[in-house]
């Protein structure tokens, strides 16, 4: 059973060697497997496997969501809680389906993944969002000894008692260090610049909106779907100060984040 964000996937598959792989894959998000509220079982196909679409396609047939692309087949089921993936022996493929069930399970509840990397300091977590360069490695990998790492690459977002709450994942990016499994709420969103000085300053609501959701993972093409993720990004931006961090790659830019 793997738990990322509170929500709880029980994997299953009858090949041992790829349970051993998707064990190490999630390791420190491994639970329980009696308390698990969700299944997926997992067939897997002759090496070289690939579907007719190589680029994700999402889609609503008659209440289950299907999702494709080159190196996977997938069903998923909210109703049942259950789904199915069509996949080669790649972890990788597994990690693709498993980030978008967890879109479509927190744009019901208000959550959303993210572009971003995110860290805990002083029990309150932090976002650095920005496109592919802006420095989320970068930033990462100079967090001081006092912050805990949630992810460098993908952040995950919910929205508890009317707070937005951020959660450590497995998936990872260049750093390829699994986050810490713990939570704290948000205290802020930095959109990430590189300049010639460490700043700091405010960003506006529409701009800030914008950025958020520019930068939010969702691969859905249902418009109940595409309002609900529209309504969070209005309302995350709402609750969270945004800023824009223009910053050198120096450890000090972290005296700005407290």
């Amino acid at each position: 059973m793997i738990a990322i964000g509170g929500f709880s996937f029980r994997l299953k598959t009858t090949d041992a060697d790829f349970l051993e792989v998707l064990q190490s894959r999630y390791a420190g998000f491994i639970g329980d497997e009696s308390s698990s509220e969700f299944e997926i079982d997992i067939d897997l196909c002759r090496p070289g496997f690939t579907s007719a679409n190589p680029d994700v396609e999402v889609s609503n047939r008659s209440g289950h969501w299907i999702m494709q692309r080159g190196d996977f087949v997938a069903e998923w089921s909210p109703t049942l809680h259950s789904g199915r993936i069509r996949q080669a022996a790649a972890a990788y493929s597994t990690d693709s389906v498993l980030r978008i069930i967890h879109t479509l399970v927190l744009a019901k509840t208000g959550g959303f993944l993210m572009h971003a990397a995110s860290a805990i300091r002083n029990g309150r977590a932090f976002l650095f969002a920005g496109e592919s360069g802006a420095g989320k490695t970068t930033i990462s990998s100079l967090a001081p000894a006092d912050a805990t790492l949630l992810t460098d690459e993908i952040s995950y977002i919910r929205n508890l008692d009317d707070r937005y709450v951020a959660f450590g994942t497995p998936f990872t990016g260049d750093l390829g260090t699994p986050g810490e499994n713990t939570s704290a709420p948000v205290a802020a969103l930095y959109l990430l610049a590189k300049g010639p000085s460490n700043s700091i300053e405010p960003v506006e609501a529409a701009e800030a909106g914008c950025a958020v959701l520019a930068n939010m993972l969702f691969f859905a093409e249902d418009p109940e779907m595409v309002r609900l993720v529209f309504q969070t990004a209005c309302d995350f931006v709402h609750r969270v100060p945004v800023f824009r961090l223009t910053f050198v790659p120096d450890a000090r830019v972290w005296e700005l984040i407290q």
